[in-house]
């Protein structure tokens, strides 16, 4: 028996590696993506390295080989998910709101707190 996307509980994908851990930063962002296309309600949270996918240009410096291109599943995120940076992450990287791609924003702790502790959310971390 299929669910329907109204049967789908929301999920909240943190992601705390970037270059150093390409694998993993791959496997959040294709989990959160695919979750995405089935038509789940998807927040990605981008904290430590991950940060820099959400800054131009960064996402398309990576490969991975077998991988799915990693531009490709962030901007299939920004355009339907709610994608997060970080706001320690990013000040320790001298990141604002102007050095991100459209659709990203800076947001605090309590805001992921908030989001994971919601009824029936799925929350994992890569």
């Amino acid at each position: 028996m299929s669910e329907s996307s109204s049967d789908i509980r929301p999920l909240v994908v943190k992601i705390t590696c970037g270059a150093e851990a390409l694998e993993r930063l791959n496997q959040g962002l294709t989990v959160a993506s695919t979750a995405l296309a089935a038509g789940a309600d998807v927040s990605l949270w981008l904290t430590g390295d991950a940060t820099w996918m959400a800054v131009p240009g960064r996402a398309e410096e990576l490969t991975l080989p077998h991988g799915a291109p990693l531009h490709e599943l962030r901007d299939a995120l920004l355009g339907g998910a709610t994608v997060t940076v970080c706001g320690q992450c990013a000040a320790r990287r001298e990141l604002g709101p102007d050095d991100l791609l459209a659709g990203a924003t800076i947001r605090g702790a309590a805001a992921y707190v908030e989001e994971i502790l919601r009824p029936d959310v799925q929350a994992i971390v890569y």
